[in-house]
């Protein structure tokens, strides 16, 4: 059996999700409720390969909100990822993927230092980021939506926002070794960081944000923050291709102008309806089918029999590994989603 660990965007969102799923006690509550609410499974999965198999999952709502990172409730948010990868285990599962700002948490708060939650022993074995698919995915949005836009990517600057993490620095080893990009302006916030990467390819502009958006024909956006990004779309190229990577994904919405094109990064297609609840709360244009590529992963993994932590740790993520991945993506059905 799979797991997918996920939240919600914001107490709002999260108080309107709680009537609609049957927790009346949760609807009206404040932040601090949501600081102590314990995790949930609040969805039942199956989903049907095209090979015509067929698994099970659980989908666990975390109870975290980003409100908590803008906030400083810093403890809050690291207790509900960590409670809900035990809830996860205590129900058997064999592969859980975090969703969203999990991973994130986990890694930059090195969760992986606490093993005992109660009486539960940690197995991280059993628990993926999902980091290589949405990798993955998000590059092979690269390659195909640029050819549908008329964007060659053998003469485009292609910048990757948020290049020194764990999606996008997997994102810059692709875009080296199999895009043949012309040019990489590498952005982050981290400048050691940013020069070990850059020597790593051995190649990539350093530069920062405001520099870098009028020079791309592609924007790839692969930083998470609370709050979301803005952008002053009049800066950009036309045509320019905009893949929102993050989370919250925001960008579609605010950024609308004439020959700017966002697509929504990390998100795949299924070829077969999946029997679940929870994408149309997070709405999913086709909820039915389309949902998060880390969430994929876990999907993929059990359908392997890899109950591994295939996605685990900073920067780790190689081309061989997004490749492999990418097979077995393509085998059980699924897509990057290019509208």
């Amino acid at each position: 059996m799979f797991g997918l660990i996920g939240h919600l965007t914001s107490l709002e969102h999260a108080q309107s999700v709680a009537r609609d799923l049957g927790y009346p006690e949760y609807a009206d509550q404040g932040l601090d409720f949501w600081c102590s609410a314990p995790p949930q499974i609040v969805d039942t999965i199956t989903v049907t390969s095209i090979t015509g198999q067929q698994i099970e999952g659980k989908y666990v709502e975390s109870c975290f909100l980003p409100e908590m990172l803008a906030t400083r409730r810093i403890k809050a948010a690291t207790r509900k990822v960590i409670n809900a990868m035990a809830h996860a285990q205590k129900h058997g599962i064999s592969i859980t993927a975090l969703g969203g700002f999990s991973s994130i948490i986990f890694e930059t708060f090195n969760l992986s230092e606490i093993r005992q939650i109660r009486n539960i022993q940690l197995e991280f074995e059993r628990f993926t980021t999902g980091n290589t698919h949405t990798a993955y995915v998000i590059c092979r949005q690269v390659e195909q939506a640029s050819r549908k836009l008329g964007i060659d990517l053998a003469k485009a600057t292609v910048a990757v926002c948020g290049a020194t993490g764990d999606i996008g620095s997997a994102v810059c080893r692709w875009l080296d070794a199999r895009s043949n990009v012309a040019e990489l302006l590498l952005v982050a916030r981290n400048q050691e960081r940013l020069l070990e990467m850059q020597h790593e390819l051995g190649r990539g502009k350093i530069m920062g944000l405001e520099e870098a958006l009028p020079l791309a024909d592609i924007v790839v956006w692969v930083a998470s923050m609370p709050k979301g990004v803005e952008i002053d779309p009049t800066v950009l190229k036309q045509p320019c291709l905009l893949i929102d990577g993050g989370y919250p994904k925001n960008l579609a919405t605010k950024v609308q102008y004439p020959g700017v094109h966002v697509l929504s990064g990390g998100i795949v297609e299924h070829s077969l309806d999946i029997d679940w609840r929870i994408m149309k709360i997070v709405n999913m244009d086709t909820p039915a089918r389309q949902l998060f590529a880390c969430f994929a992963e876990s999907m993929l993994l059990e359908f392997e029999k890899w109950h591994t932590n295939f996605s685990w740790g900073r920067n780790q993520i190689t081309v061989e590994k997004m490749e492999q991945i990418g097979e077995v993506s393509v085998k059980h059905g699924f897509r990057p989603l290019l509208v």
